[in-house]
């Protein structure tokens, strides 16, 4: 159960990456029904200022002591090239040791790459550095392409969006959807974000608004369950056929009909998370001509079946 969080920080510690950790867990939101966090900002030094990457100091009220009885150490952005403390490396490797999470958020993959965690594993960076990071650490498998990775213990996020991402999941995964989903909701942020994902991996898809192609999307989104193809699609972009497929990669980044199944098969996520619609209606309401479709798909894209997911994230009340 995730009851405990600590932060650790050393120079020179990103303070937005910082604040994501701090406003998912840091905040009390128990009259949301939210459980509360025993949340902890630990450094070597407690007490002391430490320079950060914004022009402001930063003082942790705990000493790495407060790591040791973590359920999750969580390590925001910072140096890529180093020094890192040598006292953090060792409480970041005992916290994996004892059973103990530990997640990055954006450039605080190379202070776990330093400690040896991703030896081995598939993790992620900010994209920028994602070639540095598999120079460092060639035994691990840098994925450039994803949200976040869970390998094991250990979660690695891309960039600073992206934490949110990574520990709103790690919340629906230890705490259940509707605690994730009130943290969200009072941070003004999706749950989850869309794209195709296997079950510990999130793909991000393109954010919108595309340049030439946004009525159409929102027409689609707005009529999942239609019958669509590119011929239709290209029809109402008022484009030829050929036009239509080459501007939709160059906007969305995808295929009209990958995109078209990334969100039939998100549909059906929510679906599945939120209500207790047997598989064939849900596969009617998102899209699919059948519940066996739909089991292909969710099953390619999500990496289990439909009803294995609603069993791990069907929406649960939250404890309060």
């Amino acid at each position: 159960m995730l009851k405990t969080v600590a932060v650790v920080v050393q120079e020179p510690v990103a303070v937005f990456e910082l604040g994501v950790l701090c406003e998912v867990f840091g905040v009390d939101r128990t009259d949301d029904g939210v459980p509360a966090f025993d949340f902890r900002v630990c450094a070597s030094r407690p007490g002391e200022v430490i320079r950060s990457t914004g022009g402001v100091g930063v003082v942790a009220t705990h000493g790495l002591d407060g790591v040791r009885d973590a359920d999750l150490v969580a390590v925001p952005a910072g140096s890529v090239e180093g020094p890192f403390e040598p006292e953090i490396l060792e409480v970041l490797r005992e916290t994996v040791d004892r059973g103990g999470r530990v997640l990055s958020v954006c450039s605080g993959a190379f202070t776990l790459a330093a400690a040896g965690l991703l030896t081995g594993r598939a993790c992620t960076t900010h994209w920028r550095y994602a070639a540095r990071l598999a120079e460092l650490c060639p035994d691990a498998a840098v994925d450039l392409d994803v949200l976040y990775v869970e390998d094991g213990p250990i979660i690695t996020s891309a960039g600073t969006a992206a934490g949110i991402d990574a520990c709103l999941h790690l919340v629906r995964t230890e705490l259940g959807s509707e605690v994730a989903t009130r943290i969200a909701r009072r941070m003004v942020v999706p749950p989850h974000r869309s794209g195709g994902q296997r079950q510990y991996v999130e793909t991000p898809v393109p954010d919108q608004p595309c340049d030439s192609l946004q009525e159409v999307l929102d027409a689609v989104l707005e009529h999942l369950d239609g019958d669509h193809t590119v011929a239709s699609l290209a029809r109402q972009a008022a484009m030829s056929e050929r036009t239509f497929a080459r501007r939709f990669s160059a906007e969305v980044g995808t295929t009209p009909h990958q995109w078209l199944t990334a969100q039939r098969v998100l549909r059906a996520r929510r679906l599945l998370e939120t209500t207790d619609f047997d598989v064939e209606r849900i596969a009617r309401e998102s899209g699919f001509a059948t519940g066996a479709v739909l089991r292909h798909h969710f099953q390619r894209q999500i990496g289990v079946a439909p009803l294995t997911y609603r069993k791990a994230f069907t929406h649960q009340p939250a404890a309060g």
